[in-house]
């Protein structure tokens, strides 16, 4: 009897890495669909003769989507299983990728990605909850190390991948890529995956979801239709607002009365989780409002292809992939406040790089700017999931994790939205002071661009980029300012004797 253990806690035996194989899998398709579809941005405008402030939507669909499942997926999995709900995961998201493949119109195309977020949504935190129930504690980290390869490698090779798709093929294979894969994963999780039986947990916040998703779609929605519609006084722009903050404002009310709600709201009360999660968004929504604009001014004003601009992104890839271990490492053993700060500095440097962009800038300055770019979200982002978690007693662990999840993924939302709302204003005032393209933001993106845009207008153009960026770069400021509250010293472990301490996936979507 005491011999069985043994193996488990030696090494990674052949059963658990064949779990981990299909989880594997499902995580590369997850994480890649975030970050090859912006390369895929300038495209797709110019093909559906749209808006930025349209098109963007397929980014922001895609992430509210996610925001919106991930806290159903801890309740599922205990009400139907975590396999039944694997396999749900999978077919809803090689579904959606075979419509987006498909789509006839920006609408449909925005649709669609809604309906493979929510598949993509409850890939990885199924994924993970099946790993880590396989692999026992002794083994978790080791495991958990496999997973973190597809997360580290995505933002590197998403852009590129996503370049040559849309360059050699049609931007309709970062979409029926899924296919094969999907039908892989589904054929060894049926084979692989052990089966569980059900076991129904606590009540579902159905009341606290039908208020929050909604309020989030409605408030993103207005603000960025602020953008087409040239300002916010406009029934189109208000209206949705108010509605959405109302349904917000009615959630925070419902969350804190309830015991069980959707997010936990009385995590909070706790200082440095309270400091760490709003520092966590507006990094967030700085970060990835620039991830969209990066592809957009290589295409549409150096004229680069879309294979050519997830090249040039890689250095940032390759500077997160360095950083995160290391900062992963350091946030163990000193204050995430020691981290975050200098990370935030090198990021905000990073930002007034970009602001100083010209249409010739050197290829090797903006990798540069990149790679430190990525130095800075890896001391930054880990650090501060990690430091929010450090000070909660065990049983708020699970809860916790899924906020912050939540909060990564509102943030991208909103920061996808706002940035492009920036943009294609700042554009369509540039140009039309510029007397080029009547004023139309879609005169640049979508439409001749780089080298065959006379240098006048390339310069207008990056100017409205460089407006942009300086907005990404004032996000960064409050973030830091906040940042100074967070501990120098890492804090005492919290001890509880209530429940096991599990703590739900830190997912991290790049």
């Amino acid at each position: 009897m005491s011999s069985d253990p043994k193996p488990a806690e030696e090494g990674l035996d052949r059963k658990l890495l064949a779990i981990a194989s299909v989880v594997v899998l499902g995580a590369i398709m997850s994480i890649l669909d975030t970050t090859v579809v912006n390369v895929a941005i300038n495209t797709l405008a110019r093909d559906f003769d749209t808006e930025l402030s349209t098109i963007q939507w397929i980014v922001t669909g895609y992430t509210l989507a996610l925001a919106t499942v991930i806290p159903i997926t801890g309740w599922a999995a205990d009400r139907f299983g975590t396999k039944r709900l694997y396999l749900l995961a999978i077919a809803l998201f090689v579904a959606g990728s075979a419509l987006c493949g498909a789509a006839w119109s920006a609408e449909s195309l925005i649709f669609f990605r809604v309906l493979q977020g929510l598949g993509g949504g409850m890939l990885l935190p199924a994924g993970m909850t099946i790993l880590t129930r396989a692999a026992g504690p002794q083994r978790v980290g080791r495991v958990m190390a496999i997973i973190g390869i597809p997360m580290m490698l995505g933002p590197i090779f998403g852009p590129i991948l996503g370049g040559w798709l849309v360059d050699d093929f049609s931007w309709r294979w970062i979409f029926f890529i899924n296919l094969p894969i999907g039908v892989v994963a589904l054929f060894l999780t049926l084979r692989i995956l052990p089966t569980d039986e059900p076991q129904p947990s606590e009540k579902f916040d159905t009341l606290g979801l039908a208020l929050l998703s909604p309020g989030l779609a409605l408030a993103i929605y207005g603000l960025a239709e602020s953008g087409s519609e040239g300002g916010f006084g406009h029934a189109i722009v208000i209206v949705p607002m108010l509605i959405g903050f109302a349904l917000l404002i009615a959630f925070v009310f419902h969350a804190l009365r309830t015991p069980h709600a959707l997010i936990d709201l009385r995590l909070f009360k706790n200082r440095t989780y309270a400091v760490a999660a709003g520092t966590l968004m507006l990094m967030i929504i700085s970060v990835f409002g620039a991830m969209l604009l990066l592809p957009l001014y290589l295409q549409a004003v150096r004229g680069e292809s879309a294979f050519d601009s997830g090249l040039l992104l890689a250095p940032q890839g390759i500077g997160a992939m360095i950083a995160m271990p290391i900062a992963g490492q350091l946030a163990d053993k000193t204050g995430i406040g020691k981290l975050v700060v200098p990370g935030l500095i090198v990021l905000g440097l990073t930002f007034v790089g970009l602001t100083q962009l010209t249409g010739d800038t050197s290829y090797w300055t903006l990798s540069a700017i990149l790679f430190f770019q990525g130095v800075g979200m890896g001391f930054t982002m880990m650090p501060l999931m990690t430091g929010a978690l450090q000070t909660l007693r065990k049983v708020q662990v699970a809860r916790a994790s899924t906020s912050l999840n939540i909060i990564q993924q509102v943030g991208a939302s909103i920061g996808t939205a706002v940035m492009s709302v920036i943009l294609t204003v700042a554009l369509s005032d540039r140009l039309a002071e510029a007397g080029a393209g009547g004023g139309s933001a879609e005169s640049g993106l979508g439409g001749a661009a780089g080298q065959n845009l006379p240098l006048a207008v390339r310069d207008t153009m990056t100017g409205a980029f460089t407006h942009t960026f300086w907005w990404a770069t004032a996000l960064v400021i409050p973030a830091l300012l906040a940042a100074f509250l967070l501990p120098r010293r890492k804090p005492a472990p919290i001890e509880d004797e209530e429940g096991d301490g599990t703590a739900a996936p830190i997912l991290m979507h790049a």
